[in-house]
């Protein structure tokens, strides 16, 4: 299980070729790369700042994808997220899960990436010509997150 908690720009395709490096002992690879966007709900996007808690953020997205890397047989699970100030176009988030079956990978995948739009102690605030505003998960971001639990 690899998490990675960066201030730095990340090249999510290198990311993946070390976390596969000489990996030959599961038959899928799925991965997700989030990207900032330039607008959000019709409104330009300037930067997006993505705070978090030092230690205590990394704990808790370790245990997270501890967890759904066990609930769905992943051999291992990446976990690459940006914090500080990021730009639209710049990968935010990197999630990939191993697997012996591809149908584990995509749920590990996707469900992880509910938890960390729900879950994970990361705070956003994006930025833009009518100034800043929190980022706060949707109604739909919330339902996922129970679905996956209940899935």
């Amino acid at each position: 299980m690899r998490v990675k908690i960066t201030a730095e720009p990340f090249d999510p395709q290198a990311e993946i070729a070390a976390f596969t490096a000489g990996r030959d002992d599961a038959g899928a690879l799925v991965n997700f790369v989030g990207t900032c966007r330039s607008a959000n709900g019709g409104v330009a996007v300037e930067t997006l700042r993505i705070d978090h808690y030092p230690g205590f953020t990394e704990t808790e997205i370790t245990r997270l994808a501890d967890e759904t890397s066990r609930r769905f047989d992943c051999p291992d699970m990446l976990v690459v997220h940006r914090v500080g100030v990021i730009h639209p176009g710049e990968a935010i988030v990197l999630v990939a899960a191993l697997s012996t079956h591809r149908a584990n990978a995509f749920d590990a995948v996707r469900v992880l990436m509910d938890y960390l739009k729900t879950d994970a102690p990361l705070w956003k605030k994006e930025t833009g010509p009518q100034g800043a505003r929190w980022i706060e998960p949707r109604s739909e971001d919330h339902a996922r997150r129970l679905q996956a639990e209940e899935g």
